[in-house]
């Protein structure tokens, strides 16, 4: 899935033996090798080597991984039920285990290729796409979960506007606690955001709701793939929105998309305003520069808003 790194401690003793117990995921499996995979900064991810031919990805990290491991399998799960299987590959959760030494979950390991992002964002145009209408109207998710090591509150609302004022950067700004702003003026720009999005005449869609250049990729076979999700029921361009706050998305991502979902009118404008969640998260993960980003887009959105 992504590339080994041998500069990284290598896995457990112990937990190696756990993989293949009697009880274990791979029970009566060879394990002919573990290699460290590079990336990541929750979790240690692994690529198993099989006496059997196959190669696995494997996550693991403490037992308090283990909710965290849920919610991402249940998120790729149903991200499988919608993708076009021609154009993108989600992996399948193929084993989740509470282990004596934590937390593991295993995966299919996919070979990146970094090849033409066409397919990538066709792809997702199309998960987004056959989504439409899978949640009963309905903006949020049916339970709480994670952004990133950052909870991602769950809950249902019937407007866009108060689903993503509500239930994504109220809970963000209550944790990120004082940027040096008054009060009343970030409720005045979160009152306006709540009016704007309600504005927009959209559906709530699938959507990956991480989506960095980390968390996708392109296979030797040209397809996509979407891995490490946050998914919830929301405008679609919020994924949108956050390919471009890391960057790592070309050209051809875009021109992919947009042959399946044309791009609505203004919907650069609504960039910042979507990504403002991931930059409060990040303040509240990692502080420093991430909290002044974030005093700035309030500013920003303050003037823009009126």
């Amino acid at each position: 899935m992504l590339a080994t790194d041998e500069r990284k401690p290598a896995m457990n003793p112990r937990l190696q033996q756990e993989l293949v117990a009697p009880e274990g995921p791979l029970a009566g499996v060879e394990l002919l090798d573990v290699k460290p995979v590079a990336g990541g900064c929750i979790h240690q991810a692994w690529c198993l080597t099989l006496g059997d031919g196959r190669r696995l990805f494997a996550k693991s990290g403490g037992p308090a991984a283990m909710a965290l491991f849920e919610v991402e399998a249940e998120a790729l799960r149903t991200l499988r039920r919608y993708a076009d299987a021609e154009s993108i590959a989600v992996p399948a959760p193929l084993a989740l285990s509470a282990l004596p030494s934590g937390a593991v979950m295993l995966l299919p390991w996919l070979e990146l290729s970094g090849g033409d992002q066409a397919s990538l964002g066709r792809g997702l145009a199309l998960l987004h796409q056959a989504s439409e209408g899978g949640s009963n109207d309905r903006y949020g998710w049916h339970r709480d979960g994670y952004i990133g090591a950052g909870p991602q509150p769950g809950g249902w609302r019937d407007s866009w506007g108060a689903c993503f004022v509500d239930l994504r950067l109220r809970p963000q700004l209550e944790l990120v606690g004082d940027l040096g702003l008054p009060g009343p003026s970030v409720e005045r720009v979160l009152e306006r955001l709540k009016e704007c999005l309600d504005q927009l005449d959209i559906s709530p869609y699938l959507v990956h709701g991480d989506l960095w250049g980390g968390n996708a990729g392109v296979l030797a076979d040209e397809r996509g793939s979407l891995f490490d999700p946050a998914c919830w029921w929301a405008d679609p361009e919020v994924d949108l929105a956050m390919t471009r706050l890391f960057g790592g998305f070309g050209r051809r991502f875009y021109d992919g998309y947009f042959s399946v979902l044309p791009a609505r009118p203004n919907w650069d404008e609504r960039v910042e305003i979507y990504n403002l969640y991931h930059v409060l998260n990040h303040a509240n993960l990692f502080g420093g520069s991430y909290r002044n980003q974030s005093r700035a887009s309030l500013q920003k959105l303050a003037r823009d808003l009126g």
